[in-house]
This record gives structure tokens, C-alpha cells and sequence, in this order.
């Protein structure tokens, strides 16, 4: 079958998937509470002959597909949570429910997986083992690492496995891969202040926790201008300083809550180290102590480059090499698929959404955000040309 006609044949079920898209967009569901979408993904997979697993991590589900006899295992991932955000779109299909919506794609990643499962149950040519993942809880609630905690690769081996996020800014139909780090760790720091309060006409009876906290701050800023190598990536970001309710009054203790990330492993140690020692130092300076508790996130995403270099293949079958980007840049953002790939090798690749003034081009966990249902087929038709080649 050439890429033309499987793209037609995609192109011709767009709507049935398009609509499913649209109903789990209207019914969104928050981690570990993706009961509706779960059951509608379980079902469906059922029905077309897929052996299917309800509930692993929570609310995640599993369908397997084996063919012929090959010997190959392949695993494709989409996530189904929403984000809590108040939707601001207008459109008919808006959420139903107040304060959460698919202000991240999820629901378009589910339902392009959808419509490969079935066109591969139904259509499909291959030999082995196919794997379809769709997981919980991808935004913070690291839902890979619960269900691979349950036994998922334990369970459903896999010699590679995929997965794929629109991207807004990015040309719909176009697709864009990277090897090596493709987005960067997130961790969690709070830093806690003590010191002694007291009245703020007399400040030198105390030991001013906001003071401590302030020079902190501006002392973080050099962590990533002073200790980082300048040709790697680093932020650092103090989102939240509380402390105190009156203008008359010294607290007697203050809280940082920042927020740390990069792409290179050694260097997210690096900064680990830095800001727990410059906490410390500079809160001494004030006559303060300062208690560090430090929360890992989100690993580095790495794709590995045999399997990337196959998923760049792919896309350049699909849609011609003047629709891929070969090697984009890599992003600051965080993907819980890290952890899948600290397990099995594999590449996570972006679909274009839109750019310019197009309907696709409003940034994720944004308000006015919405999948463009043009990725629908195409997202599709890459999944089954992908795992026809892998499961040759």
C-alpha cells in the first residue's frame, strides 16, 4: 500500500475519530480520574479484538494485538488527562465541566491512537506484538512511572516504543524529531526560612526571614550564569515568595517555592547541589536557617538515535522531507514519557498544530487552546505506517 492511499483510507474514518475527539474534549477528566475516557478507549479496543487490560496505574489502559509470528514488540503511548483550567474557546463541543479542559492535546492523542488501532486491527499487515498504551496522569501525576510501577513493561515487553505530542507554532502536517535530550528534567524545590520575628520598628531585635529570602532570589540567578556551562541549559525559577501580613511586623519565617530544570543529567545534579548550598549560606548570613525540601520531577527525555533515526524515516515517507524537521531544538518543558524511555529504547516526536493565526497555533495549557482535528488522520495513518514497518 503506498503513503498516499493509506492516508486516504484515514482520511475516509476522519469523522467517526474526529467525533470521538470532540466528545472526550466536551468530557474532560483529571489525573487519575480518567474513568469515562478510560472505559471509551477499553471498550473500543475490545471490540475491535485488541486484548485489553482496564486500570493499570490507576486508570490506564493496555491493548495488545499479536500477529503471524514475529518475534518483535512494539509500544505506542498516548495520554488522556486533562489540565484544571477554566476553558475559553466558545466552541460547541467546550467542556462541560467548570474548571477543567484538554488544554494540552491529550484528547488528540488519544483519538489518533484510536484511529490507527482500528485501522490496524482491521487493516493491518504485520508480524508480532503490538502494544497500545494510554496513560493516566501525564501532567505532574507521572503516571508512566505508576504504571510501569504496575507491571507495564513487565507485562507488555517492548523492544521500542513511541510516542507523539502536537505542537503549536508548528505547521499542521508537519513533523519535527530529535535524538539524544529532547526535553528537560522538572524538579521541585521549597525552601523554608526560620527565623525571629518581631516588630518592625525594631528590626534589630530579629533575624528577618525576608531579608534571607530576598538575597536568596537574587543569589539563585547566579546558578545558572555562573556555575552552568554556558553551552548547556539550565532554569531556575523562584515562582512563589510567602511571607508575613503585616507592613509593621517580621515574620518569623518565609518560604521560596522554585521550580529547577535541564537537559543534561550531570547538570541537574549540579543544581541541585548549588541551590541547596547557596540556601543555606545565604540564610546563615542573615542569622536565618534554611530547611531545602528538594522534590524530583520529570526526568530528561532522552530519545535514543537508532529508533529516531527509524521514526524520522517514517515521517519522511509519510509527508516528504520538506514537512520534517530532521533535528528541531529541544524543549524546556517535561514529559513523563522519560521514564519509559529510561526503560526501553525509543523516540517521542511533535506534530505540528498550527502556526501563524491558524485555529492550532493558541500555546497548550492555555485557555483558548484546541487540537487541530487535521493531525486526526494524519497522526493516525504515521502510527500505522510506523508499526507496519516496525512489526514487518
Amino acid at each position: 500500500m503506498t503513503t498516499t492511499t493509506l492516508l486516504e483510507q484515514l482520511c475516509a474514518q476522519a469523522d467517526e475519530f474526529v467525533g470521538v475527539r470532540r466528545d472526550i474534549h466536551r468530557h474532560p477528566e483529571l489525573a487519575f480520574g480518567e474513568h469515562r475516557t478510560a472505559a471509551l478507549v477499553a471498550d473500543r479496543l475490545q471490540a475491535w479484538g485488541y486484548q485489553v487490560e482496564r486500570g493499570l496505574g490507576g486508570t490506564g489502559v493496555v491493548g495488545r494485538l499479536v500477529r503471524g509470528d514475529g518475534q518483535r514488540r512494539l509500544g505506542l503511548r498516548a495520554d488522556m488527562d486533562a489540565l484544571p483550567i477554566d476553558e475559553a474557546t466558545g466552541l460547541a463541543y467546550a467542556s462541560c465541566h467548570p474548571g477543567v479542559m484538554h488544554a494540552c492535546g491529550h484528547d488528540g492523542h488519544t483519538a489518533m491512537l484510536l484511529a490507527a488501532a482500528h485501522h490496524l486491527a482491521t487493516r493491518g499487515r504485520f508480524s508480532g506484538t503490538l502494544n497500545l498504551i494510554f496513560q493516566p496522569a501525564e501532567e505532574g501525576g507521572g503516571g508512566a512511572l505508576r504504571m510501569m510501577e504496575d507491571g507495564l513493561f513487565d507485562t507488555y515487553p517492548c523492544d521500542a516504543v513511541f510516542a507523539m505530542h502536537n505542537m503549536p507554532g508548528l505547521p499542521q502536517g508537519r513533523f519535527s524529531l530529535r535524538d539524544g535530550a529532547a526535553m528537560a528534567s522538572s524538579d521541585y524545590a521549597t525552601v523554608t526560612l526560620t527565623g525571629i520575628g518581631g516588630h518592625g520598628a525594631l528590626p534589630h531585635h530579629s533575624a528577618d526571614p525576608v531579608v534571607a529570602a530576598a538575597s536568596i532570589v537574587m543569589a539563585l540567578q547566579t546558578v545558572v550564569s555562573r556555575n552552568v556551562d554556558p553551552l548547556q541549559m539550565a532554569v531556575v525559577t523562584v515562582g512563589a515568595l510567602h511571607a508575613g501580613k503585616a507592613n509593621n511586623v517580621i515574620p518569623h519565617s518565609a518560604t521560596l517555592e522554585i521550580s529547577v530544570r535541564a537537559l543534561d543529567r550531570g547538570v541537574r545534579t549540579l543544581l541541585e547541589q548549588r541551590i541547596k548550598a547557596i540556601a543555606a549560606a545565604q540564610a546563615e548570613s542573615f542569622g536565618c536557617r534554611a530547611q531545602v525540601d528538594w522534590r524530583q520531577g520529570y526526568a530528561v527525555l532522552v530519545n535514543t538515535p537508532a529508533e529516531t533515526d527509524f521514526a524520522r524515516q517514517v515521517a519522511l515517507d509519510l509527508v516528504g522531507a520538506e514537512h520534517v524537521t530532521l533535528q528541531g531544538p529541544p524543549l524546556t518543558g517535561s514529559e513523563d514519557f522519560a521514564f519509559m524511555l529510561e526503560k526501553v529504547p525509543g523516540s517521542y516526536l511533535l506534530i505540528g498544530n498550527g502556526d501563524g493565526d491558524s485555529h492550532g497555533a493558541c500555546m497548550v495549557h492555555n485557555p483558548g487552546y484546541d487540537f487541530n482535528d487535521d493531525n486526526v488522520a494524519l497522526g493516525a495513518a504515521y502510527w500505522v505506517l510506523l508499526a507496519e514497518r516496525f512489526l514487518a
